[in-house]
């Protein structure tokens, strides 16, 4: 059994324990006439895991399209994604909470919302292992599961120590992380962005470093930045045809990455979501880029 099998039975192991947990609560830490009459809709990923990872993913009645875990998320009627959330499509699920991040919903429609009757709760995600424990305390709070999100924060500083020290590593490679949606969309990843912070937690460096943000790629950047490793969504990497058709990308060949064929995918939700399997997404990248 490998080191990230390991590390994901034990995570899981943790994450077995704190459900187990779970079902002793009495209701001294736990409304449950509160939470068996909600009807959420969920406008961010990682706040969809942590609300299922709570106990309350029958209560959810709809999501955005960036939430894909549990696997379970699939099912839920979908709203749109990243300020482009049909307020219509959200009233027809009828909802009588509306909870997700600021970045991601425009102040018109929380004004919609809010006009409309239905409550909005929406928490500033910070992306870094103390952003994590903060939005979980904040979605457990205001769903009034304190004690169960006081939990799920143990269990996930737990598996954060297995990790903890891959930062701080002498030997880091250079990272390029590109989002792409076929060869005509082609991002690169700039400071501040979620996975510029996931890279260094896992022990790499982010090659590029000379903006903020996110800017389309161009052959000339590619080779100037020479990464040792590509790093893709699984979703853009298969957009661009998979491993072959990231190598036919102009500059790819005349970088390190390509000259070792170091082309890396992971699961976007995972890799950029900053939820309680960071752990796990850390641990994942950093066997791969090493």
């Amino acid at each position: 059994m490998n080191k990230i099998n390991r590390f994901i039975l034990s995570f899981g192991a943790a994450c077995l324990l704190f459900s187990c947990q779970n079902t002793k609560e009495t209701s001294e830490s736990a409304d449950t006439s509160f939470s068996d009459t909600l009807r959420i809709v969920s406008l961010n990923g990682t706040v969809s895991e942590i609300i299922s990872e709570l106990g309350l993913e029958d209560q959810i009645v709809g999501t955005d399209v960036a939430s894909t875990y549990p696997a379970s998320m699939n099912s839920k009627p979908k709203v749109g994604h990243n300020k482009k959330v049909p307020v219509e499509g959200v009233m027809a699920l009828n909802p009588n909470l509306i909870i997700g991040t600021k970045q991601e919903v425009n102040s018109e429609t929380i004004e919609q919302f809010k006009q409309a009757g239905i409550r909005t709760v929406l928490f500033d995600q910070e992306y870094s292992v103390e952003g994590t424990r903060k939005l979980i305390k904040g979605v457990s709070d205001s769903l009034k599961l304190t004690q169960r999100g006081d939990s799920l924060i143990g269990s996930f500083d737990k598996a954060m120590e297995t990790v903890s020290s891959y930062g701080s590593e002498s030997k880091k490679p250079k990272v390029l992380f590109i989002y792409a949606r076929g060869a005509g969309t082609m991002m690169v990843g700039g400071t501040g962005t979620q996975v510029d912070k996931v890279i260094e937690l896992a022990g790499g460096i982010n090659v590029a470093k000379d903006f903020a943000d996110y800017k389309p790629l161009t052959p000339e950047a590619l080779v100037a930045y020479n990464p040792d490793v590509i790093l893709l969504f699984s979703s853009g990497l298969s957009s661009l045809g998979n491993e072959t058709g990231m190598m036919n990308i102009q500059g790819v060949k005349e970088t390190n990455a390509g000259r070792n064929k170091k082309i890396i995918a992971m699961d976007g939700q995972l890799l950029s979501g900053f939820s309680s399997r960071l752990p796990i997404a850390i641990e994942e990248l950093h066997s791969k880029i090493h």
